[in-house]
């Protein structure tokens, strides 16, 4: 016989009502379903009323993109600069960063491709991409699109289960009621969901803005009921003999009063004087804002962590501490904008780059292209000169030893400019040359007799 019992992990205490499940007000607390992501004018509103709230939605969507990328490949300098020019003239970046902003705001957002003279409904094959036909992204926010959820893709691989096409909508910029197919878009969600409520949403993610909603609203009517206190900081107050009596009787007694207080008013000055009856009495109230400082901060801190942005970049305020400056929480900051970009950004931008050097170079790029985004973390001169000091003797006594060619110290000189400031300008030519030196001799095997010179 089996008997089944329900046990719980927690302490419980029904005598002192201690615990989940013992009949307190702890016990009865639970979470709802918001929905604010449905709301889209609701979202508009904050956004647009909200500075918080662009702050959240806007920052780390502009520091995904806003340091660029380190093309690493053997494509000619000429050509990379032609590509790196082409990303700036098309605004691909800013585009970049519209689409991880409105993904953010509303949970999902796609940049269309544009690329002139084919049909937006049939498949992208980058084959056909000609010289100049490329002409940047258009973005479009959730709200825009109808996806085709009676059309998922079947086929295994980072769109597998996503909608084969996209409709825009009838009062959509430029594409109005056209058909995309999905491989002519670079599509980003918001935040992740469950199974089931990405089905509720349509296939795409949820706003950043529900998750915190509750903090902020904290927050801006902690702020808001704050400054109202500011009017009643200083209150003055005078007590009348018979004054109901006078308001209740109202002409001439009640007009006699209100100039009296306007008098007052008139005349309290530095250098006036207050007269009143002797049975009147006149009182002044000052209130204290000792703690609201420290409450709105605790709201603030939460506020930054619920949006993973730190103080010193959120609300531009150092954190609090000895020694404290900000520079580890950017650092780790910084670290979590990397790992976004590699996570979400690496992949649009490597199809972009072949789109890209299709439409500008008129070829596709050479086998072993990579890139890097670059550090966000400036570094200072004296930093730099450190990097470039360390870089040059290390890679000097890897050459002077035998370990590396010659080419090949050229090559990581080269390759580490972009940290240390300095070798930027080895050129392809002066690799080349040194490839064809022959090899150094071992210092050991050079015979005692042997000319120095040779």
């Amino acid at each position: 016989m089996t008997l089944k019992a329900f046990v719980s992990d927690s302490i419980q205490n029904f005598a002192a009502r201690l615990g989940i499940g013992t009949s307190n007000l702890q016990g009865e607390s639970k979470y709802g379903f918001d929905f604010l992501t449905r709301d889209r004018q609701q979202l508009e509103a904050a956004y647009r009323g909200s500075w918080l709230v662009g702050a959240a939605v806007d920052m780390p969507a502009e520091d995904m993109t806003r340091a660029g990328i380190e093309i690493d490949s053997t494509l000619d300098p000429d050509d990379q600069k032609l590509l790196e020019s082409a990303m700036l003239d098309l605004e691909i970046w800013q585009r970049l960063s519209d689409v991880v902003r409105w993904s953010r705001l509303f949970g999902g957002a796609v940049g269309v491709m544009m690329i002139d003279g084919q049909d937006m409904s049939s498949p992208l094959k980058l084959d056909t991409i000609r010289q100049g036909q490329f002409k940047g992204l258009l973005v479009l926010d959730r709200w825009m699109l109808n996806p085709s959820m009676s059309q998922l893709d079947t086929d295994f691989g980072p769109n597998f289960g996503l909608p084969v096409f996209y409709d825009v909508i009838s009062d959509g910029q430029s594409l109005s009621s056209m058909r995309i197919h999905h491989t002519r878009v670079i599509r980003m969600d918001g935040l992740d969901l469950p199974y089931w409520q990405r089905k509720t949403e349509n296939g795409w993610g949820q706003s950043v803005i529900e998750r915190i909603h509750d903090r902020l609203v904290a927050f801006d009517s902690t702020t808001l009921g704050a400054s109202q206190l500011v009017y009643k900081a200083h209150l003055r107050t005078m007590s009348v003999d018979g004054l109901r009596e006078i308001i209740g009787m109202g002409g001439k007694p009640m007009e006699g009063l209100v100039k009296q207080i306007e008098l007052i008013r008139a005349y309290q000055s530095n250098e006036g004087m207050t007269l009143m009856d002797a049975k009147d009495k006149f009182e002044t109230h000052t209130y204290t804002f000792a703690g609201l400082s420290d409450l709105i901060l605790q709201f603030g801190q939460q506020i930054s962590g619920a949006t993973q942005i730190p103080l010193v970049r959120l609300f531009g305020q150092s954190p609090a501490g000895l020694n404290s400056t900000g520079e580890s929480d950017l650092r780790t900051y910084y670290d979590g904008i990397n790992k976004a970009q590699n996570t979400r950004l690496r992949r649009p931008v490597t199809i972009l780059l072949d789109v890209l050097a299709r439409s500008v170079l008129g070829k596709e790029l050479p086998n072993g292209t990579a890139f890097t985004f670059r550090n966000l973390w400036q570094t200072t001169d004296r930093e730099r000169a450190d990097i470039g000091e360390v870089v040059t003797r290390a890679v000097s006594a890897a050459v002077d030893s035998g370990l590396v060619s010659q080419a090949s110290g050229l090559k990581e000189l080269r390759q580490a400019s972009h940290a240390s400031g300095l070798w930027s300008n080895i050129t392809d030519e002066e690799i080349k040359d040194a490839e064809a030196l022959p090899p150094r001799a071992d210092p050991e095997e050079v015979p005692e007799d042997a000319d120095p010179q040779a």
